[in-house]
């Protein structure tokens, strides 16, 4: 082999030693020389100074005393980690008499999430060290299955750190499989769940310390809040939808007496009354555009209405909606 084809299948860093060079220190080592020609093999026995030139005769190498080669190879690299523990201590002194000052800025307790991997890994982080309550407001009338898998995993977590858990959905979502499927996963003494008409936008809580909010209709963007002012103001909103929904095992409230509509379909009359169309009607109540015409068809069939605006004459008839509340007839979609 020549020497630049053992250079060329001798490729280490400069401070490693490979396995050919070891094994020749270490025969080194034990008969006291090795040839010079040995090196063309491992020529970073030299490189690192662990043999020398046998004085007598130039054609043989010495080994270097274990101890004395591990003193030379460390001293370098001591230094170089005294020299980085120097730098990271200057920059301890430089930077935190800033970090009181840091704190003492409200633009820090917000912090915007782009993309829906970052938001889910925030949700994560936030779920990992909660150890108190989680209070959730979610909006829709079901949810998808990957999102309901990923729920199940997050309230695990949190129950195992002694959190305990409340939901607030829409009616709709009574009838929804996902949540349904997601309830009888959670034992109903770490998990409590309302319902509602309406309610605000997803808003996710964690103990007292920070809240999730969506920062853009399509929530691949939200918004983390620290600041504790907020914080707490944001689980006042929360208590008062708590209080004013209906505990999941609870019936809804029953409709109109002589009125065969379901509870969800008098809410579809009450949004239709006050002059809301299709889209408004189907948004407020977490439902699709096509689920609140269904709706509006089976009160129309419910009522004998004739056309929209007989409709809206009939739901105020028959009670649905207060004669004070409606606005007019029932508006086109």
């Amino acid at each position: 082999m020549t020497t630049d084809e053992a250079n060329t299948n001798h490729s280490h860093g400069p401070r490693e030693l490979c396995a050919t060079g070891l094994r020749l220190y270490e025969e080194a080592v034990v008969a006291g020389r090795i040839p010079r020609t040995a090196l063309v093999a491992a020529p970073c026995l030299a490189d690192m100074g662990l043999v020398q030139p046998e004085p007598a005769d130039s054609a043989w190498m010495r080994p270097v005393p274990p101890s004395a080669a591990l003193a030379h190879l460390l001293q370098p690299i001591t230094r170089e980690l005294d020299e980085r523990v120097q730098l990271a201590a200057a920059l301890s002194r430089s930077l935190t008499p800033l970090t009181s000052v840091a704190s003492a800025d409200p633009d820090l307790a917000f912090t915007v999430l782009e993309g829906k991997p970052v938001i889910e890994a925030a949700l994560r982080d936030a779920t990992s060290v909660v150890t108190e309550q989680v209070l959730t407001a979610q909006p829709g009338s079901d949810r998808p299955l990957n999102g309901m898998e990923r729920g199940v995993a997050n309230a695990r977590t949190a129950i195992a750190r002694g959190a305990r858990l409340r939901h607030i959905y829409q009616h709709p979502a009574r009838y929804g499989t996902t949540v349904r499927a997601y309830l009888d996963q959670i034992s109903p003494e770490d998990l409590q769940v309302r319902t509602t008409e309406q309610t605000v936008e997803r808003l996710i809580i964690f103990d007292r310390t920070v809240a999730f909010i969506p920062a853009a209709p399509d929530r691949r963007t939200a918004l983390r809040i620290r600041h504790p002012a907020l914080v707490d103001y944001l689980i006042q909103v929360y208590e008062v939808l708590w209080a004013q929904a209906t505990p999941f095992a609870q019936q809804l409230p029953a409709p109109t007496p002589g009125v065969q509509v379901t509870a969800v379909q008098q809410s579809v009359a009450r949004l239709l009354g006050e002059g809301h169309v299709d889209d408004v009607v189907a948004r407020k109540l977490g439902i699709s555009v096509r689920t609140c015409r269904s709706h509006i068809a089976k009160l129309m069939q419910a009522l004998g209405a004739t056309s929209r605006t007989h409709l809206g004459v009939l739901i105020m008839r028959a009670g649905i909606v207060d004669a004070a509340t409606g606005k007019g007839p029932v508006p086109e979609s």
